[in-house]
């Protein structure tokens, strides 16, 4: 971690900078709502980038972030960001996937279950991804994928059985339908609730990566962790269109250049989290395991049918990348 933040300061570094002893009086404050804790690796990529294009552009712009849903929950940062509310921010795409079912490419089940397949998924999907974004008047700046995702719960779990009634927290239409199709019952929670949730036992279980355990500690309210690699998905940073025409060409080169640096970043974080924070589970008590033969084989039916449902909503365009991904090599 040390190492990387180190090649960050010295990129900062080099980037082009306005001579700035002072505020220039063009000066623009750009906040950027984010979802998750400030200690979450996200955040803190965030947080990074923020700085990166202040000081890149010689405070001309400064992006000042707001952790934890403190500025908006998560459900509300994309429409934020359209609306003009704010003029950046980052948001889990595939929490929108009733809106497009692009959206939710990166959470089809058991489709790209590691980093290298999720790499491949990205590049696959990007181009398609970033046209349905500008048809909605926002301009994606960079994403960074999850740890590949696994199931909590706070009882053992052996087979689907076993989840049958279980309060499940769920964050999208994958995590909903996932529910259904196990006989878990639904509940939406933010990433910012998710302790209180489980604490007051409004839910008993999610599907999520380790670094989401580990961040909200849900050891103090869950006992197992079951390492499936179901999906990794990915949060994006998005400017408003209409705000990213009105920046000069100089520091929309110092954004691109800042946000490549982030996305490299973010995803270097993601893949050193992974075991760290699992191993951030067990010591906090909790059994962190491969699921079942039974359970696994029971999931893959599951991910079968709902790659066919996503694959149905997402017509052409969805089954070119879905087509492109496989033919990638992977």
């Amino acid at each position: 971690m040390n190492r990387l933040k180190t090649t960050l300061k010295a990129a900062v570094a080099v980037l082009p900078m306005t001579a700035a002893a002072a505020v220039p009086a063009s000066a623009e404050k750009w906040d950027m709502p984010l979802a998750y804790s400030a200690t979450n690796f996200h955040s803190m990529t965030a947080a990074e980038f923020a700085k990166c294009v202040t000081t890149g552009t010689g405070g001309e712009i400064e992006i000042v972030t707001h952790p934890s849903g403190s500025l908006f929950p998560g459900a509300q940062i994309k429409r934020a960001i359209q609306t003009g509310q704010v003029p950046i921010g980052e948001r889990l795409l595939s929490g929108h996937q009733n809106e497009n079912a692009i959206f939710g490419v990166d959470s089809i089940p058991f489709l790209a279950t590691s980093f290298d397949d999720a790499a491949k998924l990205w590049d696959a999907a990007k181009d398609p991804l970033t046209g349905v974004l500008a048809d909605q008047g926002l301009t994606l700046l960079y994403s960074v994928p999850w740890p590949p995702q696994g199931l909590y719960f706070k009882d053992e779990v052996k087979s689907v059985d076993d989840m049958k009634g279980v309060k499940f927290r769920s964050y999208s239409n994958a995590t909903s339908r996932l529910a259904e199709l196990t006989g878990m019952l639904p509940v939406t929670i933010e990433a910012a609730e998710i302790s209180q949730a489980f604490a007051t036992g409004v839910a008993d279980s999610m599907i999520s990566s380790g670094a989401t355990g580990y961040d909200r500690k849900v050891w103090e309210s869950l006992n197992y962790f079951y390492e499936v690699d179901a999906w990794l998905p990915r949060n994006y940073i998005m400017v408003n269109s209409d705000v990213w025409s009105g920046v000069s060409d100089a520091n929309k080169n110092v954004i691109k250049g800042c946000a490549e640096l982030a996305e490299y970043a973010g995803t270097w974080r993601a893949k050193e989290y992974t075991q760290f924070t699992l191993q951030g589970l067990r010591d906090g008590g909790m059994t962190v395991a491969p699921p079942s033969d039974e359970l696994k084989a029971q999931l893959k039916e599951i991910g079968e049918t709902m790659t066919e449902e996503w694959l149905a909503d997402a017509g052409d365009q969805g089954k070119a990348i879905v087509d492109a991904f496989k033919a990638s090599g992977n």
